[in-house]
């Protein structure tokens, strides 16, 4: 990743220190080591943020390990202030030291942790951080999304990820500091919900002055006083009235329009903590069975993302390579992505967020089930509803797919009641969200009813789904991928209907076709452009479907079923698959 870019794109501060490059690195198999002081045979060299698995990384090892450990040297400057550690995501679990003093642990693959290390900061010299990562490549009751439990990568599961795989850097703050920025647009009521929240020493008379801008137009600046820790408000904009003017400052894929935020903590008058952040007006609702993106029917044109590359795994390879996939999905003609079994950098709902891509999260799951998995399962559920609550470009949160985690879910209770309690949860974190218990079948509590359907026959498609009498013919006698499409005691509801997966046409321009594999194959540029054609005339024709998901954005190792090769080259010119996405004719 880009030295350059901040790694916390809505709570950013002008002083930061990246701590990615090469540090020192060695695997611990047997977990014979418990800190620092042991004896860890530092011989190796690694280039985080990549994981020891990815070739970029320097080590490129893709074998079973059970723990590793890190260390790398960095300079600061010991003074008033404090100084914060960062970590975007360490797979699984982490134990950090710094000058061998342990300052914090987190156990979660995929969500940020940070620590306060000033008092750990030797005053003269270098400073080390050590790190221990435990990540149990058998243990099926994580969350670990699509990483495979065997040697080598199979079916539809991918290269292990093991250790730092997301930026670590430091900050400096002032001795009371803002520590957690919410916004909550209210299209209704014209308005902001800004929440802030406090960490370090508390004082009396500390206010927080928030500017909202509209380009160089100043929509709101007001001051508020901190309460205990935290400040909650409603900041109102000023409503232009006129369609025309209200619809510029309304944020959607065609016309993202982004709001700039500056927020100045005081103390007595002086300012003693400033960041900038940015948020928007948008609203993303379900009216029957219709979705609507600011009051208006909007249907989806979505595309599955497994967020992977080759050579760097879940790690991007740069900033401009994460911007890059928001602009091939665009370019394609979808207006949203669906991330799939992964929690994306927030990098990438950054640059979806600015250049106008809808966002569907998932949570990676666990393949089996247990209290232990659903109690990790919840906690890092929890975390990345808190990081990236604020993304106008996310639109869902789906907290298990196609049964994973939960599989007997037609038969055991307590099965369900997990999938019900994380859509209820998840609800109660964020009331402004929809939200998708289980998606693909089985469906319970869920405010849209996700299909998974990998019929390439557009015929058989479009009879499946033409339907008089959905409730009867579908969701009683008809059942994609040999799967009930909701359980007993949770009838269709009228809600929204998306085709969250299908397609998978597997084209490989590079390799032999025994080599990789999809749900159909196409054997030329020409049969490949005619059936993703015709299948998605059909889906975008069907009136049943309020969207669609098409599989999948690019090759991903062994699923060479992506719209794009691995390296993001397009199968086929994208000024085809884009008209071919949006049904209309190429010379249009």
């Amino acid at each position: 990743m880009s030295e350059f870019m901040y790694p916390r794109p809505q709570l950013v501060r002008d002083s930061w220190q990246s701590l990615n490059g090469s540090w020192d690195f060695a695997f611990d198999d047997e977990r014979r080591f418990s800190s620092p002081a042991d004896p860890i045979d530092w011989s190796r060299r690694i280039v985080v943020p990549f994981a020891p698995e990815a070739s970029a990384s320097g080590i490129g090892d893709t074998g079973y390990h059970q723990s590793c450990w890190y260390r790398r040297e960095f300079d600061i400057e010991r003074g008033d202030d404090r100084v914060i550690l960062h970590f975007g995501a360490v797979d699984y679990s982490a134990r950090v030291w710094v000058n061998g003093i342990f300052v914090v642990e987190h156990t979660g693959g995929h969500t940020p942790f940070s620590a306060d290390i000033s008092e750990a900061l030797t005053v003269d010299g270098p400073q080390v951080v050590t790190l221990q990562a435990i990540d149990d490549p058998h243990d099926l009751a994580k969350p670990r999304g699509k990483q495979d439990w065997l040697r080598d990568p199979h079916s539809i599961w991918y290269p292990r990820t093991t250790g730092i795989w997301q930026t670590v850097w430091l900050e400096r703050v002032a001795s009371t500091f803002i520590s957690v920025l919410r916004w909550t647009p209210s299209f209704e009521g014209f308005e902001i919900g800004c929440e802030v929240r406090l960490d370090g020493m508390l004082h009396d008379d500390l206010m927080v002055g928030v500017k909202i801008l509209h380009g160089n137009t100043v929509m709101a600046d007001d001051m508020y006083k901190i309460v205990g820790q935290e400040a909650i408000r409603k900041i109102a904009l000023s409503d232009p009235g006129i369609d025309d003017s209200r619809n510029e400052l309304l944020w959607s894929p065609e016309r993202p329009t982004l709001l700039d935020a500056v927020l100045t903590l005081f103390h007595n008058g002086r300012a003693i903590d400033r960041v900038t952040s940015y948020t928007a007006l948008r609203e993303f609702t379900i009216n029957r069975d219709r979705l609507m993106l600011n009051g208006r029917p909007y249907p989806l044109r979505l595309v599955l993302d497994q967020g992977y590359w080759p050579d760097t795994l879940m790690t991007a390879p740069s900033d401009d390579a994460l911007r890059r996939d928001v602009e091939l999905a665009r370019a394609m003609g979808f207006n949203g992505v669906r991330k799939h079994q992964k929690i994306e950098d927030p990098r990438y709902l950054y640059w979806a967020d600015k250049l106008g891509l809808l966002v569907w999260e998932e949570m990676p799951s666990a393949y089996r089930f247990s209290p232990k998995a659903i109690t990790q399962l919840v906690r890092e559920w929890t975390e990345a509803i808190e990081r990236d609550y604020s993304h106008p470009c996310v639109i869902v949160w789906v907290p298990f797919n196609e049964s994973w985690g939960v599989p007997n879910l037609t038969a055991i209770q307590s099965h369900r009641n997990a999938v019900e309690a994380l859509y209820h949860l998840t609800k109660t974190l964020d009331s402004t969200r929809p939200v998708i218990g289980n998606d693909g079948w089985e469906a319970s509590a869920t405010d849209i009813l996700g299909i998974h359907d990998y019929d390439c026959d557009p015929a058989k498609l479009r009879a499946r789904y033409e339907v008089t009498d959905p409730v009867r013919t579908l969701f009683d006698q008809r059942r994609p991928g040999g799967r009930i499409l909701t359980l007993d005691g949770f009838p269709h509801r009228g809600q929204p209907i998306v085709l969250t997966e299908f397609g998978g046409i597997a084209f490989d321009k590079h390799a032999a076709g025994g080599h990789t594999w999809g749900y159909s194959r196409a054997n030329s540029e020409e049969s490949f452009y005619n059936l993703y054609r015709s299948l998605l005339e059909v889906v975008n024709t069907t009136f049943m479907f309020s969207g669609f998901c098409y599989t999948q954005f690019a090759d991903t190792f062994q699923e060479a079923n992506g719209l794009l090769c691995a390296d993001r080259t397009p199968k086929i010119p994208l000024e085809q698959i884009s008209a071919a996405t949006r049904n209309v004719r190429l010379e249009e």
